[in-house]
């Protein structure tokens, strides 16, 4: 006779490891780690996360730095140390602002442009194993429904205050 052993009962805090934000989370970095796999194994290994940061919010034309502090949500003195760190790869540059003396602006240099064009690379390449894993019917749904709850950080933003204060 085979002795069953009792479900196990969810805990008060089961909530903490289960619930939507956790869950995206996870996915979230689970992602980021392949698309930093992809990169290192393309010849980017000295890229980290938070140098990402700093490049998804780098407009091709170059952008203040107080601008990308606001976008990445973060203070000028931290996006600045960011900056010094991808200038040391060769990554950024940064220059006077041509329309305000006292503002800097940074642009990818030409290495950071191809280095761009490998974490695009990179990222198609993690969504399409993401799409492999999931099936692409639940991926249209999961992407189209992140995409709706996403764009509503948009309408959050209110009077200098974001969503992630």
């Amino acid at each position: 006779m085979t002795t069953l052993s009792p479900t196990p009962r969810p805990t008060r805090d089961a909530w903490r490891l289960g619930n939507a934000g956790r869950i995206l989370g996870n996915a979230v970095t689970r992602f980021e780690a392949r698309v930093l796999e992809l990169m290192a194994s393309a010849g980017h290994a000295d890229t980290r996360l938070p140098h990402v940061n700093l490049t998804r919010h780098l407009d091709l034309e170059g952008t203040r730095i107080t601008e990308l502090a606001r976008r990445a949500h973060m203070t000028n003195a931290a996006m600045t140390e960011l900056i010094d760190q991808c200038e040391a790869l060769g990554l950024v540059v940064r220059e006077v602002d041509a329309s305000d003396k006292r503002a800097r602006t940074v642009r990818f240099t030409d290495a950071g442009r191809e280095w761009l064009a490998a974490f695009g690379k990179a990222v198609k390449k993690a969504e399409r194993e993401l799409l492999a894993e999931i099936g692409p019917e639940a991926a249209e749904v999961l992407l189209q429904g992140l995409g709706r709850y996403a764009g509503a950080v948009e309408s959050i933003r209110v009077k200098g205050r974001t969503a992630a204060r």
